[in-house]
């Protein structure tokens, strides 16, 4: 089932806005403790706001969502904006979904080709907003973009992968979740054969979804792809020092040692103690960026500051 979301209505108001929650409040609410999301929804986001914000982000790129009264630079420059829709597409029947952005040609103009991107992490669709007006432009081609399960405003299932169940059983279970979440998708939206393209985190589970599902796979387009080597075998012994070395910073043989590195400050070394403890228990960046409630955007604000090319309003 596909559900649009292109006019500003939501699948489950209340089931996303418990999404966006921090865990504390959310289990507070349902315990029926004490229902402090309630009345101090610390961390709760309106889906209508998101709704909004991906509008106007994709507006910046000359694009216009369905729906939406918001006027685009392109049209100012008197060129006619390229029609999205945005829609939640069921992925299984306990209400998880992945969110979606279609630009179809219309029926006239029949597609032979879909083109999928993908993100990295700690984005959503909105990171490709400048790249889908041109894309769309290429004949015989469907261009569609997802927010990954469990990031954006895609649903967020209980991840339930531990650490104490060994490194490569916790690889396994985290390339499946996304993996198949993926391969549900294509079967929901209708898809026989897709490119594939990917940005970061997109383009390694791109991969392992190509490499499991070689049939559906036309092209496999890798942008900036996201590559984790091995593990140090002193990685413990290094996080416990509170100094993680690079591999570049190690020897080669024959080569004299560099100069012993400074001990960390007690400071650093709780740092990143206390993060990957967060880590392996799956409390991620951005479990921490909803906590922060009122001072998120400050937050996120820091981290947008690395692309310097955008303007204040985008």
């Amino acid at each position: 089932m596909i559900k649009n979301g292109s006019n500003g209505s939501t699948p489950s108001l209340d089931s996303m806005k418990q999404h966006q929650q921090p865990w504390l409040l959310h289990a507070a609410s349902r315990s029926g403790i004490f229902p402090l999301s309630k009345l101090w929804p610390w961390g709760a986001v309106d889906p209508r706001t998101q709704n909004t914000q991906e509008q106007e982000l994709l507006a910046q790129g000359g694009i216009a969502v369905r729906g939406s009264t918001l006027a685009t630079p392109s049209a100012a420059a008197g060129e006619s904006p390229v029609v999205a829709e945005t829609m939640d597409v069921d992925i299984d029947t306990h209400g998880n979904y992945i969110h979606t952005l279609a630009i179809r040609k219309d029926s006239k103009q029949q597609s032979t080709h879909s083109l999928v991107i993908t993100h990295g992490y700690f984005t959503g669709v909105g990171f490709f907003y400048r790249n889908y007006r041109e894309l769309s432009k290429v004949p015989d081609w469907d261009i569609y973009a997802i927010d990954w399960l469990g990031m954006g405003r895609s649903s967020r299932p209980v991840y339930k992968s531990r650490r104490a169940e060994g490194d490569d059983r916790r690889v396994s279970h985290a390339e499946s979740f996304f993996v198949e979440s993926l391969e549900e998708w294509r079967k929901r939206m209708g898809i026989e054969k897709m490119t594939l393209c990917g940005h970061s985190f997109g383009g390694y589970m791109n991969s392992v979804y190509a490499l499991k599902y070689p049939q559906h796979v036309e092209k496999l387009v890798l942008v900036s792809p996201i590559g984790v080597p091995e593990a140090p075998p002193d990685l413990e012994e290094q996080m416990k020092r509170g100094h993680l070395q690079r591999n570049s910073d190690k020897p080669e043989d024959g080569e004299t040692p560099a100069k012993e590195v400074a001990k960390p400050s007690v400071q650093r070394v709780m740092l990143i103690r206390t993060a990957m403890n967060l880590w392996d228990r799956n409390y991620t960046p951005q479990w921490l960026i909803r906590s922060a409630g009122p001072f998120s955007r400050r937050l996120i604000d820091w981290y947008i500051g690395r692309f310097a090319l955008l303007t204040d309003e985008q």
